[in-house]
């Protein structure tokens, strides 16, 4: 390739890239929709969310039988799990899952009103980089704002929903037979902690489903202000 046909499309690739940029930058003026509106668009389709889907997971069995979001056995203990199937106890295995699953049941449901104030501080700088953004930027911009805040609540919900239904009972007898047997290793988890963060994924799982599904399918735009504003990004 010749030196000046090499200048020449390095200047065509600068110059598209800044049109292109300009373009976007007046994405919302071309549209013709407000900044308001859009901000107001990226509220609505989260509190859809988390309506829709984490409300899902407050209910019985909202982890246990949905396999998306089932918690299991933290990876160390998985031979705990697969030893008891083995030798018969897999009604006690089960039981000891469910215990898990409903703790997380009883934490999310002090999520809803920290997403709430997460999804009120959304700005236009904000919606504008979440509209332009991949089919899990909303979800991920309520994970980095509600995180912290979120485990600092689970944490003790779960320690207590332990507690309450005899979790440290059942699982303290499960590890006892575990441990009984021959040939194998005694283990000691901190359920707790382990059980936290499955249910922050859980919950980001389901606010994600929504989001996808608002993105990619005319059908789940509900709302005239929904349809508008992501009609931007078809």
């Amino acid at each position: 390739m010749s030196r000046k046909l090499l200048i020449l499309l390095l200047i065509f690739n600068l110059t598209a890239c800044a049109e292109l940029q300009q373009v976007i930058n007046e994405l919302p003026q071309s549209g013709g929709i407000s900044n308001t509106e859009i901000a107001s668009g990226l509220r609505q389709a989260l509190n859809f969310g988390i309506d829709k889907q984490v409300s899902k997971l407050t209910q019985k069995d909202g982890f246990f039988k949905n396999e998306l979001v089932k918690i299991l056995l933290p990876e160390e203990l998985q031979k705990v799990d697969k030893t008891l199937r083995d030798v018969g106890l897999s009604k006690l295995a089960d039981e000891g899952l469910k215990i898990l699953n409903r703790a997380a049941e009883d934490a999310v449901k002090e999520a809803t009103p920290i997403f709430v104030d997460a999804v009120k501080g959304i700005t236009f700088a904000d919606a504008k980089n979440i509209l332009l953004g991949n089919d899990h930027a909303a979800t991920n911009y309520l994970n980095n704002k509600t995180q912290t805040a979120l485990y600092a609540k689970f944490n003790p919900v779960i320690k207590s929903s332990f507690t309450k239904v005899g979790a440290d009972d059942i699982w303290k007898n499960l590890i006892t037979k575990y441990n009984s047997l021959p040939f194998t290793n005694d283990v000691n988890p901190d359920l707790t902690d382990y059980v936290t963060k499955e249910a922050l994924k859980g919950v980001y799982t389901m606010i994600a489903i929504e989001e996808k599904d608002i993105r990619t399918k005319l059908s789940s735009r509900t709302t005239d202000l929904l349809k508008k504003v992501f009609a931007l990004q078809d």
